[in-house]
């Protein structure tokens, strides 16, 4: 299993959002200013990515980017946010790290996941 996973859900439609392009990077200095691609993926139909990643990755600040201008263009709805990033801060080298997003064309929230 990848070390980070994410899933991703349309609230607005109410099921999971399939088709997103998803980004994970990792933080390439201190002031994190730069970042350096880790992973690529997309959606399943079941709006996860289980394979996003290595299966480890060094402790530090990394960035999951969803590209929901392209997810909510292929959905026909117009969204607020044409794209979303989520950092976060991998302090725990051992542990499985699964960073979800509830989505809509004008919100999105997220939390740790398991």
């Amino acid at each position: 299993m990848s070390h980070v996973t994410t899933h991703v859900l349309d609230a607005a439609l109410g099921r999971p959002a399939a088709g997103v392009p998803v980004r994970l990077e990792a933080a390439a200095d201190a002031d994190r200013t730069a970042w350096r691609t880790v992973a690529e993926g997309t959606t399943d139909g079941d709006g996860r990515i289980g394979d996003l990643g290595p299966e480890r990755l060094a402790a530090g600040h990394h960035r999951i980017t969803f590209d929901t201008a392209s997810y909510f263009g292929s959905t026909g709805q117009r969204g607020f946010y044409p794209e979303v990033s989520i950092v976060f801060d991998l302090a725990e080298e051992d542990a499985h790290y699964h960073v979800p997003l509830l989505l809509s064309p004008f919100a999105y929230s997220t939390y740790r996941g398991s």
